[in-house]
């Protein structure tokens, strides 16, 4: 998601469900990496330990952590704060952000007496998964760009909230693309469906396409014991992958893909795994966003075969099995 995003110089960065600080320290790494020229600069320096990251959580375990964390990948003054960002109380940052990247809680709602009103009067529920989304777009200045992971449910509910939050990322922003993820990716932890969302507040639409890519493998098992399929070097998303890897790990494909969302993929058929939808046929399905919904199946062609020869290859395979038993019996004696 971080390298999706491809922060830049300058830019202020916020994680309003941090937790341990993991998309900060993958945002740090990343402007260390790409950025050095600006970082050995004074002002570039101040900004990059001063500026830059901001985080909230209200769990003040995970405060500590997280700003342990930053410390330890050498930020020396991250904004790590104790906040419970869809309140009444948290509505200060507004605008603020150039990038936003989370995970926030997915399952749970508010009384609404405790919630931001900024927030329900932009999408109107107690659910926590439609507030933060409606978070993130507050806390974005205009032009700014977000990826956030989301359960599934929110990219097909359909009570007025999610209708109307959907509605409100296509007309009124710009939605550039749902990437949906296996299931497995969170296990042990959670089984939940989730997809990642790619936006930018414009607040004055902007959608034309929207890409939509199938993650079908992300170089670990999808199961509760998440064991690597390949070796540490090609985990990730910049790894060089052969045809057959690539099928085990699909995070360069989506990097990659992902560059050419505006060329080369706008041709792509929806049998592919990647493929561009056009605003207007995302509007005409009530604003679904589910990858299910677009994804056409290639119906491969039936075999027709005459009566005889199909009751030729039961004979053949009555035979193979009686064989088979003939043999297993003489096995056993």
């Amino acid at each position: 998601m971080v390298e999706m995003l491809a922060p830049g110089v300058r830019q202020r960065i916020c994680d309003p469900a941090c937790g341990t600080a993991g998309f900060l320290v993958a945002s740090a790494e990343y402007l260390r990496e790409n950025e050095s020229d600006w970082l050995r600069t004074a002002a570039g320096s101040k900004f990059f330990h001063h500026r830059t990251f901001s985080g909230y959580d209200f769990d003040n375990t995970m405060l500590r952590i997280g700003s342990m964390n930053m410390m330890l990948h050498n930020v020396e003054e991250p904004d790590i704060s104790y906040r419970d960002s869809l309140s009444e109380g948290a509505a200060g940052d507004a605008g603020q952000y150039d990038i936003v990247l989370a995970n926030p809680p997915f399952a749970g709602s508010l009384d609404y007496e405790s919630t931001s009103k900024d927030l329900l009067r932009t999408v109107k529920t107690k659910k926590t998964e439609l507030l933060f989304l409606a978070l993130f777009l507050r806390l974005l200045r205009p032009g700014g760009r977000a990826a956030v992971i989301v359960p599934d449910g929110v990219l097909f509910g359909s009570t007025k909230a999610h209708k109307d939050l959907r509605r409100l990322l296509v007309e009124e922003h710009k939605l550039d693309a749902v990437v949906k993820l296996p299931s497995g990716v969170f296990r042990p932890y959670a089984g939940v469906s989730t997809a990642i969302l790619f936006f930018q507040r414009t607040d004055s639409g902007g959608t034309d396409n929207v890409w939509f890519y199938e993650v079908r493998a992300d170089g670990y098992s999808l199961d509760d014991k998440r064991n690597p399929l390949l070796a540490e070097e090609l985990l990730g998303p910049n790894a060089e992958l052969t045809n057959e890897e690539l099928e085990k790990n699909n995070l360069p494909d989506v990097l990659r893909r992902w560059g050419m969302r505006s060329g080369q993929e706008r041709a792509r058929a929806r049998t592919e795994q990647s493929f561009c939808v056009p605003k207007a046929d995302i509007a005409a399905q009530g604003y679904d966003l589910s990858l299910n919904r677009y994804k056409e199946i290639v119906h491969e062609e039936v075999e027709h075969r005459s009566p005889e020869e199909i009751l030729n290859e039961l004979d053949r395979l009555e035979k193979e099995i009686a064989d088979g038993l003939a043999q297993l019996r003489g096995m056993l004696a």
